[in-house]
C-alpha cells in the first residue's frame, strides 16, 4: 500500500504540471515536485499510469484483522476514490465534457440535490417580508446591510478577534502540534472570498479577499472555515496523525478536484457550529466583542442574523447556477442575472461568483453539500453532546475518510 500511495502523490504531482489549481498543497519530497517539473509526462501517460495504479491497488491484499484494520480499509477506499478523480481530471483536460452530476460523482464522491425555481422563491418571499421596498431585491438587501459591512482599516482587528476566539476553543478540545501556526494575507482579484494555503509543518497562509465588501458576520465564518477547526486544523492533524506518525505519505499532497476536497470543505464549514454550537452563544460573542471592533451598532444584530438565517437557506441556489452553466443550460450573463434574482446576490458579487464556477466548476457542491454531510455524520454520533461532537468532529479530521464514507449506515 505505501508503494501505491508513493506513485499516487507523483501522479498528481505529474497532473499539476497540466493544471496549476490541481496541487493545492503539497510537503512531502522535494525531488518529487523537481521529478514531476522535469519529466512533464503527458496527459495520456498519466490516465494509463492512474488507470495501472487502480489494478494494482485492487490486487494487493489486505492485511489480517489488527486494531487498525479499519482505518486500514478507509485508506485503501481513499486511494481508490482519490485515483478515480485524478483519471476523471484527466479526462475532462483532454477535453472530455461530463455533465454536473457525472463531474461530482466522479471527482467529489457526491452528488448534489437539485432545486426547481420554486423552492427559492418561497425563501424569496419571505426575504421580501424582512426588506420591503422599491427595487430589485438584492438592491434592497445590499442597501439594509450595509450598516454591517467591516471597515477595511479596522478587518485585520477584527479577523485576528474572530480567529483568536475560534483558536481558543478549538484547543480547549482538540490537541494540535505546539509549533502550529499561521499568517494572514489581504488580497485582491481573486474568485474567492478567503483561501487557507497549507504550506506543510503545521503551518498555513490565511488568505482574505477585500475586493467586495466584508460584512460581519464573515468574520467567524472565515476565521472557522480557513482557521480553527476549519482548513488548518485539517490539514495539521492529517500531516500529524497520518503522514508523520504512520508514514501515509498520500497525504502530504492535496489534489483540489478531488473527494477530499468535499470533507475538508464540509468539515470547515461545519467547524463554525462546532465551536459556537449554538447561536445564541456566537451571537453574544459577536456582539460583546466583534461588532465594537468594527464599530458597527450591535442593536440591530437580532435582526440582522434573523436575515442571514433566511439567506443561508438559498445556499444551494449557487449549486443549481453551477450545474445550469456547466451543462449548457445557461450562459454566463444568465448565471449572473439568476444569481442576482434566487442567491440575492449584487451585480459585482454574482459576476465573482460565476467567475469560480468557470474555474472550479462543480466544486461549488462541496461546501454546502459538504457541510450537511458533514453535519449528519456528526450529529448521528454526538446527538446534542457538545463534547461528544468535538470529539467526533476531529476523529474525522484525522481519518482518510470519504463523501461515501459519510453515509454509511
Amino acid at each position: 500500500m505505501n508503494d501505491v500511495a508513493e506513485r499516487y502523490v507523483r501522479l498528481v504531482l505529474a497532473l499539476g504540471q497540466h493544471d496549476p489549481d490541481y496541487v493545492d498543497a503539497f510537503y512531502g519530497p522535494a525531488d518529487w515536485k523537481t521529478e514531476a517539473e522535469q519529466q512533464k509526462k503527458t496527459l495520456d501517460a498519466i490516465g494509463a499510469e492512474a488507470a495501472k495504479l487502480s489494478v494494482t491497488l485492487t490486487e494487493t491484499p489486505i492485511a489480517p484483522r489488527t486494531p487498525d484494520s479499519d482505518l486500514r480499509q478507509l485508506r485503501r477506499e481513499y486511494l481508490h476514490k482519490q485515483l478515480v478523480a485524478l483519471a476523471a481530471r484527466v479526462r475532462m483536460l483532454k477535453g472530455g465534457k461530463l455533465s454536473s452530476m457525472t463531474e461530482s460523482r466522479a471527482l467529489y464522491d457526491a452528488v448534489a440535490p437539485t432545486f426547481p425555481d420554486s423552492h427559492f422563491d418561497q425563501i424569496i418571499k419571505q426575504l421580501e417580508a424582512k426588506i420591503p421596498g422599491n427595487g430589485p431585491l438584492w438592491e434592497r438587501y445590499e442597501n439594509w446591510r450595509k450598516p454591517f459591512v467591516i471597515p477595511k482599516e479596522k478587518l485585520d482587528d477584527v479577523f485576528q478577534a474572530a480567529i483568536k476566539e475560534c483558536r481558543a476553543r478549538t484547543l480547549a478540545h482538540i490537541k494540535l502540534p505546539p509549533d502550529e501556526s499561521f499568517i494572514v494575507e489581504y488580497v485582491t482579484n481573486k474568485p474567492w472570498g478567503g483561501y487557507n494555503w497549507y504550506k506543510g509543518n503545521f503551518h498555513s497562509v490565511i488568505q482574505v479577499n477585500t475586493d467586495l465588501p466584508t460584512f460581519i458576520d464573515r468574520a467567524i465564518d472565515l476565521a472557522a472555515h480557513e482557521g480553527y477547526p476549519g482548513h488548518h486544523v485539517y490539514n495539521s492533524l492529517l500531516e500529524k496523525n497520518l503522514v508523520r506518525d504512520r508514514g501515509w505519505v498520500e497525504f502530504s499532497v492535496y489534489a483540489l478536484f478531488s473527494p477530499q476536497s468535499l470533507v475538508a470543505e464540509g468539515t470547515a464549514n461545519f467547524g463554525r457550529d462546532v465551536a459556537f454550537p449554538t447561536e445564541t452563544e456566537r451571537m453574544k460573542f459577536e456582539k460583546d466583542v466583534l461588532f465594537p471592533a468594527a464599530g458597527i451598532d450591535a442593536s440591530r444584530a437580532d435582526e440582522y442574523y434573523a436575515v442571514q438565517d433566511l439567506m443561508k437557506q438559498l445556499d444551494y441556489a449557487t449549486n443549481e447556477a453551477a450545474r445550469r452553466l456547466i451543462n449548457g443550460e445557461i450562459d454566463e450573463t444568465a448565471a449572473v442575472q439568476w444569481l442576482q434574482k434566487y442567491a440575492v446576490m449584487e451585480p459585482a458579487r454574482a459576476q465573482q461568483r460565476v467567475k469560480f464556477i468557470q474555474r472550479y466548476r462543480s466544486y461549488v457542491i462541496n461546501y454546502n453539500l459538504g457541510e450537511d454531510m458533514v453535519r449528519r455524520y456528526i450529529e448521528k454520533r454526538s446527538g446534542t453532546d457538545p463534547e461528544k461532537r468535538w470529539s467526533e468532529f476531529a476523529k474525522l479530521l484525522s481519518s482518510p475518510r470519504l463523501p461515501s464514507g459519510l453515509q454509511e449506515k
